[in-house]
C-alpha cells in the first residue's frame, strides 16, 4: 500500500485527487492539508511515501514545504502538482527537492506513472511543461545530484512572495488590492513593486506584462485587454 498526503488550499482539488487516488486499491490517502505548515505537521506524524503538493499555497508554499520535507530526511517523494509551467519554478522546485513537477491538467494515468516513477527512486517532469519550456535541456539536468551550470536568469531571483505580487500586477490587481490579499501596507507595495522591476531589469508596467506572458507567469486571456491601455513609458 502507498500511503499519499495531499496538500492543496482548494477542497475540491483535495476531494477529487483522492477519489482518483483511491479508485486504485494500491493508494490510501492518510492526510489531507490546506497550507504547508498544515501538511509538515501531517509528513512529521504520518510519514507517507509520497506527498502531493500544490506550489502556491498560503502560509507555507509549496516550494517551501518541499525544502522543508527534504530536511526532515524522511523516505517522503514529493511531487509537485501545479498550474505553473515557468521553468524558473520547475527548476527551484527540483533544487528544493522535489521528485517530480507536473502540471494540474495532467491526466490521471500521468499522476499514477508520476507516482510510480518517483517511488521507483528517479525523477519525473510532465511532458507538457518540459514541450513547452523555453530551456528543456536545463530541467532534464535540474534534478538533485546534477547542478545547473548556467547562472539563474532573473526571474529564478525572486522570491515565492514576489512572483505571487508579479501575478497579481500584471492581472490588474490595483495597490490596494494587493495590500489586502497579502496584508501590506500601500507604501510596501509601491516599495516592491519598484524592487521588481529593478530585480528584472524593467522599466514600466507595460514591460512588465510583456516579461511576464513571456515566462508564462500569466495567460494572454488575462493580460491583453490591459497591455493595450498602457503606454509604453508608464511607471510604476
Amino acid at each position: 500500500m502507498v500511503t499519499v498526503v495531499l496538500a492543496d488550499d482548494h477542497a475540491i482539488v483535495r476531494q477529487g485527487l483522492r477519489t482518483l487516488l483511491e479508485s486504485n486499491p494500491l493508494f490510501e490517502v492518510v492526510g489531507e492539508a490546506a497550507d504547508g505548515r498544515e501538511a509538515l505537521a501531517l509528513i512529521k506524524r504520518r510519514k507517507p511515501d509520497v506527498l502531493i503538493a500544490d506550489l502556491m499555497m498560503p502560509d507555507v508554499n509549496g516550494l517551501q514545504l518541499t525544502t522543508n520535507v527534504s530536511r526532515l530526511k524522511v523516505k517522503t517523494r514529493v511531487i509537485v502538482l501545479s498550474m505553473y509551467r515557468d521553468d524558473a519554478y520547475v527548476l527551484e522546485a527540483f533544487r528544493n527537492g522535489a521528485a517530480g513537477y507536473i502540471a494540474k491538467e495532467s491526466s490521471g494515468a500521468e499522476l499514477f506513472q508520476a507516482i510510480e516513477e518517483t517511488l521507483a527512486g528517479r525523477h519525473y517532469l510532465s511532458p507538457a511543461i518540459s514541450e513547452t519550456s523555453q530551456n528543456p535541456y536545463e530541467l532534464r539536468a535540474s534534478t538533485p545530484g546534477k547542478p545547473r551550470t548556467s547562472s539563474p536568469d532573473r526571474f529564478a531571483t525572486l522570491t515565492a512572495r514576489e512572483r505571487v505580487e508579479l501575478r497579481l500586477v500584471v492581472e490588474g490587481a490595483s495597490s490596494r488590492d494587493v495590500a489586502d490579499r497579502l496584508k501590506i501596507g500601500l507604501r510596501t507595495v509601491e516599495a516592491r513593486r519598484v524592487s521588481l522591476l529593478r530585480k528584472l531589469g524593467l522599466k514600466d508596467r507595460a514591460a512588465l506584462i510583456r516579461y511576464a506572458l513571456h515566462r508564462g507567469v500569466t495567460r494572454p486571456s488575462t493580460w491583453k485587454s490591459r497591455l493595450r491601455g498602457l503606454a509604453a513609458t508608464e511607471m510604476v
